[in-house]
């Protein structure tokens, strides 16, 4: 009786279940090897050379710290991995919400690597603007491909930035590259201003849409199609298969419409379905053709140059709106100009002048 009691009681205590293989074993490997000691810079950047993920984790970690005693580091650790990176192709992927991008990527991500690339796939969370957090689900939603020893997934949270895209994502690339990915995929939230920036600092422009959901009207907006060098139709199949051919149709004649691109290729509109695992070889074969010849006609070159100057521009924007709002005297005049903006004692206008007036 006395067993049987023991057994049956709530304090009894039962043997646990175990956790599910959902990383490489190499990864898993590195990481138990790599985290007995708290790793120095120089120690992090050869970790990143020897192509260790853990090394890598932790350098974009401290990339995008914003701790004053992290900054140094992450300067020395771009300056020392900047000679070893731009060997890869940069692939960016945006479309709504719902749209499929995580499932695509997956599938997109395991082709590559069954063809010998090394894959990395940088994704953007958005953060919520009242709590700051963010879900961070994307190794959950790519369970297959995040078990692959050569595919590397790194969720980052949007924080403030406008559009949400991560603040250091340009030099999140640069990190990987060092660390020998051959293909870098960076999936945008799909709202507002991210594609703009993504559409910076990739290759290749890639847009997913959806047919029977109003998608087709956004063939004759201007912005996102302009930037577009593909767009896939996804979740063709079963019943909707012959909306997205449809579709198909609708987004080809937009795309007639727009004037010719600098870099002389005219964008395809191709149809798959990532969860079936149909016409994802097709999508390569396109970006493939792609490289191929803005490599020969010299327009690949020009565009990582021309975005290397986007990017100094933005840092010097981002630099001196820091700087400006950490000034003291910026910061006590801030005040009260909120104060009298509160009050109607001065417009938004007059007080944002009063500011920028003011010298160190």
């Amino acid at each position: 009786m006395a067993d049987k009691n023991k057994n049956t009681s709530a304090l009894n205590e039962k043997e646990g279940v175990s956790q599910p293989v959902s990383l490489s074993k190499g990864a898993v490997k590195q990481f138990k090897n790599f985290k007995k000691n708290t790793p120095s810079v120089s120690t992090l950047i050869s970790g990143i050379l020897d192509q260790n993920q853990t090394a890598l984790s932790r350098a974009i970690t401290i990339i995008e710290s914003t701790a004053q005693k992290h900054q140094q580091q992450a300067k020395e650790i771009i300056e020392k991995c900047l000679p070893h990176a731009n060997q890869s192709i940069r692939i960016g992927i945006t479309g709504v919400p719902g749209v499929g991008k995580s499932t695509f990527i997956e599938s997109f991500g395991k082709l590559l690597i069954s063809k010998g690339k090394k894959v990395a796939v940088l994704t953007v969370d958005p953060s919520s603007s009242i709590s700051k957090g963010s879900i961070l689900g994307d190794k959950t939603r790519m369970e297959e491909l995040v078990k692959e020893e050569n595919a590397f997934i790194r969720p980052s949270s949007s924080g403030d930035t406008l559009g949400g895209v991560a603040r250091k994502t340009r030099e999140t690339i640069i990190l990987c590259e060092a660390a020998g990915f051959d293909v870098i995929l960076i999936e945008t939230v799909g709202v507002g201003q991210s594609e703009t920036a993504v559409h910076s600092m990739t290759d290749f422009f890639l847009l997913l849409k959806l047919a029977g959901a109003g998608d087709e009207l956004q063939g004759i907006k201007r912005g996102i199609m302009e930037m577009a060098d593909s767009i896939i139709i996804n979740k063709a199949d079963g019943e909707n298969l012959k909306a997205a051919k449809l579709a198909k149709t609708e987004f080809n004649r937009a795309l007639h419409l727009y004037p010719a691109k600098e870099s002389d290729w005219t964008p395809k509109t191709l149809l798959c379905s990532a969860l079936k695992n149909e016409g994802i070889a097709e999508i390569w074969e396109v970006v493939s053709n792609y490289f191929k010849t803005v490599k020969t006609n010299g327009y690949f070159q020009h565009k990582r140059k021309e975005q290397n100057k986007f990017w100094l521009m933005q840092t010097i924007e981002s630099k001196l709106k820091s700087e400006f709002y950490a000034n003291p005297l910026v910061k006590k005049e801030l005040e009260k100009q909120l104060k009298a903006l509160d009050e109607n004692l001065t417009t938004p206008f007059e007080a944002a002048e009063k500011l920028l007036s003011i010298k160190n």
